[in-house]
């Protein structure tokens, strides 16, 4: 696929042209300089024809920071087959911007001047200025307002070969069966039952309306019941994972992730906060996909300013579509208040979680142990989660990762048999059988799992209200002692029988 790199000075409005080619809100943009840091990649229809799309930042000089940046984008108009250099229109021509502009022709590439900012006709007449760069491939735009943006569309059209055609979509003709439609339709709604049942304060599941004298049915005739809930998974699905980086600022997520890709993917500098937009590689380790997510660094909700608040969302988006999670700690410091709340984020959203013990070199090695049970004892909601201590900046341990990326993927992924589940829960009723409540007995008929990424196990039960938060977590464990969930959140879902899918017959016993 052909690569288009959007190059210029900062606040000419290459991340606001980059959306303008996505159709959508990718990159963060703001009239602060220097917003967009790193190169943002993705893919984009222009006109019929697909193109992957760079995003830098801007070429200015004056610090650290800025000089990466700008090593960074002259690295991406390299590796493009196209680019479109972007001024201000607002301002007169600049002899840096010839520089940087014949710098650039001068790779033999295909190259046009992007004039953004032509506003209005007044500002029509400024263009004529920008001819002072010799060439005739200028398209003054407004991206903001969307004015005279064809051209340029149809122009880096034309520089696409033909076999980047996207092939339209099939359209459904008219009596065309759709009872496949309708059905999957209906199952989806079905598996919604199971996500809206509300929990209150205490811990317990408020329940569907249980009659007492409900007649039941056989287990065999429940588990083909509930048999319909279990979501299925394409192969290709489980065999691709996003990885999302995380933590607070400058601990190192950026170097770890330039170490597990072995390229300097993203910028990396002594400015705490260099990350604000997330940006996200993929690569290929034995046949999976793993698709790392370097998020921007959190600060205190107090310090965060400006642009880091646009950061903090697309982190916080990232993660909603995430399936693990790399919670990087510096090893070199005392751990913070703020690490744990950082580690909120993937309990929030249920995700898988490697801890990633950053700076290990700098760490006191006599103190192994003390490091550990910190840990631990600070991040006890994640005890399901494996440690790795790595050195980012030596590459220290840091091929560990993709093992146990894949053993945890592996595990967040698995589904145990109703079978076997049920054998263990029998078991563990068995040592400590279901507490009473109010007087009232407890049944558990039995246990299916209906979805995996992570498991989710559902407890079928006369009283879902009785299942309280201790027994739950002591039903975990067990499960936890009887099948690898190393690495894994396992959530239980207590649920009442569905009246609507029981058929009538005579009363037996629960399954225990």
């Amino acid at each position: 696929m052909k690569k288009l790199a959007i190059i210029g000075r900062p606040n000419v409005g290459k991340s606001s042209l980059f959306n303008r080619l996505l159709k959508q809100r990718d990159a963060i943009t703001s009239e602060q300089a220097g917003t967009t840091r790193d190169v943002k990649k993705r893919v984009a229809v222009v006109v019929d024809k697909e193109v992957e799309i760079l995003d830098t930042g801007g070429l200015d000089e004056g610090c650290e920071l800025f000089d990466r940046i700008k090593e960074k984008s002259l690295k991406a108009a390299h590796e493009a087959d196209i680019i479109l250099f972007m001024v201000d229109g607002k301002s007169l021509p600049e002899e840096d911007d010839k520089k940087l502009f014949y710098e650039l022709e001068s790779m033999g590439k295909a190259i046009a001047l992007v004039v953004n900012k032509i506003d209005n006709d007044k500002m029509q007449e400024k263009l004529w200025e920008y001819y002072e760069f010799g060439t005739d491939r200028i398209f003054g735009i407004s991206v903001s307002h969307n004015r005279s943006v064809l051209p340029l569309l149809n122009w880096i059209a034309s520089e696409l070969p033909e076999s980047s055609i996207v092939k339209p979509e099939a359209e459904i003709a008219e009596g065309d069966d759709l009872d496949g439609f309708d059905a999957a339709l209906k199952a989806s709604s079905d598996d919604e039952e199971f996500e809206d049942e509300e929990e209150d304060d205490s811990g317990f599941f408020i329940p569907e309306e249980d009659d007492e004298d409900e007649e039941e049915t056989s287990i065999e005739e429940l588990e083909e019941a509930y048999r319909g809930i279990v979501k299925e998974y394409e192969a290709g699905d489980v065999n691709q994972m996003k990885v999302a980086i995380i933590g607070r600022v400058n601990v190192g997520k950026s170097s770890l992730l330039n170490a597990l890709l072995g390229e300097d993917r993203s910028v990396v500098s002594s400015v705490a906060g260099t990350t604000i937009d997330p940006i996200d590689e993929t690569v290929e380790y034995q046949d999976k996909q793993i698709t790392f997510i370097d998020t921007a660094g959190i600060r205190k909700r107090g310090k965060i300013l400006g642009i880091e608040k646009y950061a903090l969302m697309r982190t916080e988006e990232m993660l909603e579509t995430a399936d693990i999670a790399l919670l990087v700690l510096d090893a070199s410091q005392p751990f913070m208040d703020l690490d744990e709340k950082i580690a909120g984020f993937v309990d929030k959203n249920r995700l898988a979680c490697l801890i990633v013990l950053n700076k290990w070199d700098m760490a006191p090695k006599e103190d192994y142990d003390k490091i550990i049970a910190e840990v631990r004892d600070r991040f006890k909601f994640l005890s399901y989660a494996p440690i790795v201590t790595i050195s980012a900046q030596s590459k220290q341990r840091v091929h560990k990762i993709f093992d146990m990326l894949l053993k945890i993927n592996e595990n967040y992924s698995q589904r145990i048999s109703t079978g076997k589940l049920n054998e263990v829960i029998q078991a563990a009723m068995r040592k400590h059988i279901l507490p009473s409540i109010n007087g009232m007995n407890i049944r558990l008929y039995f246990a299916t799992q209906y979805d995996i990424r992570p498991p989710r196990i559902a407890l079928i039960m006369n009283k879902p209200q009785g299942l309280h938060f201790s027994y739950r977590r002591y039903l975990t464990n067990q499960l936890r002692e009887q099948f690898d969930f190393e690495g894994t959140p396992v959530l239980f879902k207590a649920k009442a029988k569905n009246q609507s899918r029981k058929p009538k017959t005579h009363k037996t016993r629960s399954m225990w």
